[in-house]
């Protein structure tokens, strides 16, 4: 679910690159990998996040190879959020990227938002 820190993390990586191409996740990777239904549907996050000022271009986020994803766009910065640092994962995309030149940003994460709080807050209310 798109948040403040979402848009936080799009201007912080438009100030430091030409031009921002973000990666939205589908529906069944977020199913797959979250084991949750998008309250927001792939079509309207796309939609959503196309309207941002900062972003040029908006691509679909089939799987996690991130590797496959450079093939195509040719990046030489990835930008993810500062809560991944350290992370098997990302260790592993550091070393993978390092020898084509791709440099990993992490930008820091906006306290107090989440989608998982958000969900909290929507499902009691609910």
């Amino acid at each position: 679910m798109f948040h403040i820190g979402h848009l936080n993390i799009l201007k912080r990586a438009k100030e430091q690159c030409d031009y921002l191409i973000v990666g939205v996740s589908t529906d069944e990777l977020v199913q797959h990998e979250k084991n949750k239904i998008p309250i927001i549907s792939f079509e309207d996050r796309c939609r959503i996040v196309e309207a941002i000022r900062y972003v040029d271009k908006v691509v679909p986020q089939f799987d996690k190879n991130k590797f496959a994803a450079w093939e195509k766009y040719h990046f030489n910065k990835m930008f993810v959020g500062s809560d991944w640092k350290g992370t098997d994962a990302w260790n592993r995309y550091e070393k993978e990227f390092a020898p084509a030149g791709v440099e990993i940003i992490y930008l820091d994460h906006t306290d107090g938002i989440s989608s998982t709080l958000l969900r909290e807050i929507i499902n009691k209310n609910s």
